[in-house]
């Protein structure tokens, strides 16, 4: 032995990945937009494939509600704005 001590690193409460709280941003129904334009939103601000924006706008209007992005706060809110920018009723929920 060369007398060097090893330090053993633990991990600090709060650091981990599953302690950083997630959000989704949720698109609810309203009697105003179209469903195609509630799907080309999707696709516009999203990018997400139009089979993709299209099971999405069928569960906002048949569920009343669908999560449409999920991720940390500052990212969500940012889409929550954008999505009102658009005309569409949405919200920030913690993901529990």
């Amino acid at each position: 032995m060369s007398g060097l001590t090893a330090h053993v690193l633990k991990p600090q409460v709060g650091t981990d990945s599953q302690s950083v709280p997630r959000w989704s941003a949720v698109v609810w129904d309203d009697p105003v937009n179209l469903m195609g334009y509630v799907a080309e939103v999707f696709y516009r601000h999203f990018g997400y494939p139009r089979s993709t924006c299209e099971a999405l706008m069928l569960q906002v209007h048949v569920d009343g509600r669908a999560v449409v992005s999920t991720g940390l706060r500052e990212r969500v809110e940012a889409d929550v704005l954008a999505l009102h920018s658009y005309g569409l009723r949405a919200t920030l929920e913690r993901v529990t």
